[in-house]
């Protein structure tokens, strides 16, 4: 092996070193939680807020994520509206494949779900919506989800605005929320 070989693979040797520490260093410094929540106000009765978007089956009424795949397969296990239910799809590419699980439930007020994504990775996220009475005739509804990427897949996070990616998806389908509620009060 020449000098010059050496001295070549020495220099790429010691630059992927250096890149895959600055990485190393970087996947430790960035945080590996997320959150994201957009909140939108219905001119409708919380408890008939509520009484809509604890049924996950309405969710495909308002979210954008149900429309994306007008052949999406879905299933529903159990009771709807109850702890334990399970909304399932499987989708086209940008669907993906996974299930929503109602985790936890506080009556009137708030909604936990547990979401399991299959494809096109596999990833537990938690999500909810709440309802908060602003007047008798005001409600305020939040979406939100939380959740973490583990270490090194948290570098995600800072080439990917998750705040803005989801945190549009939720706001547009809160907008549709209020639109199909509103609009049934009207009627």
């Amino acid at each position: 092996m020449s000098p010059k070989f050496k001295k070549i693979l020495l220099y790429t040797g010691s630059a992927i070193g250096i890149i895959i520490l600055i990485l190393l260093v970087a996947a430790f410094t960035v945080s590996t939680e997320f959150s994201v929540e957009r909140s939108i106000e219905i001119e409708k009765p919380k408890d008939d807020v509520f009484e809509y978007v604890r049924f996950l089956e309405n969710q495909y009424n308002y979210s954008v994520w149900g429309s994306v795949d007008p052949n999406m397969q879905r299933e529903f296990r159990g009771t709807d509206g109850a702890v334990g239910f399970v909304s399932a799809w499987e989708g086209n590419e940008e669907a993906g494949a996974g299930e929503q699980e109602i985790i936890g439930m506080s009556e009137g007020e708030r909604i936990d779900y547990e979401l399991r994504f299959f494809e096109p990775f596999e990833s537990t996220s938690y999500a909810y919506m709440s309802t908060e009475a602003l007047s008798d005739s005001l409600t305020q509804v939040s979406w939100g989800m939380y959740g973490t990427f583990p270490r090194p897949l948290n570098l995600m996070l800072l080439f990917f605005d998750l705040e803005n990616a989801i945190g549009d998806d939720y706001q547009a389908g809160l907008n549709n929320l209020k639109v199909l509620l509103e609009e049934a009060r009207d009627e």
